[in-house]
């Protein structure tokens, strides 16, 4: 009976619960994205300049901000999704899902889909993040689906 009794306390603990408001984390320390688009690598800068969570689904982050390919600056709104979150005692690792899309500007604007990995590393003396890792892997397509490309973003 007791077993059963922490089961559902437990549980109920669980599916309650809520995570905790991170979006200050996709902003980077005010710091762009770094990284590479299609086969020729070019470098890619993407700078979130706003994050928020969801009030009504806390593993979602409403996010915008703009990127930077050659001369192409264009300003994009999405989302981040929290879809996995694995928590050791010193390290956490938060898996995810992302669409960010860019205005509809001509030919060099479109959507960016695809993953992202987060890790770090807590500091339990300091009670602080630290060693933060973020990297979102995904695909480029553009509007008028002439232009498909591979993205691979970090942050610095």
């Amino acid at each position: 009976m007791k077993l059963s009794l922490l089961f559902f306390v437990f549980l109920f603990q669980f599916a309650f619960s809520q995570m905790p408001n991170i979006s200050s984390v996709w902003l980077n320390n005010s710091k762009p994205y770094v990284g590479t688009i299609g086969n020729d690598k070019e470098v890619i800068k993407l700078k979130i300049n706003i994050s928020e969570q969801d009030k009504k689904n806390d593993q979602e982050y409403f996010v915008s901000g703009y990127t930077v390919v050659e001369n192409n600056y264009s300003k994009f709104e999405g989302k981040l999704k929290i879809t996995k979150y694995r928590d050791a005692k010193k390290k956490g690792v938060v898996y995810g899902d992302y669409e960010l899309v860019e205005e509809n500007k001509g030919k060099h604007s479109g959507v960016f889909t695809g993953k992202f990995i987060y890790t770090f590393k807590w500091n339990k003396t300091s009670e602080k993040i630290q060693s933060q890792y973020i990297e979102l892997i995904g695909d480029w397509k553009s509007y008028d689906k002439t232009l498909d490309f591979k993205t691979r973003l970090k942050n610095q």
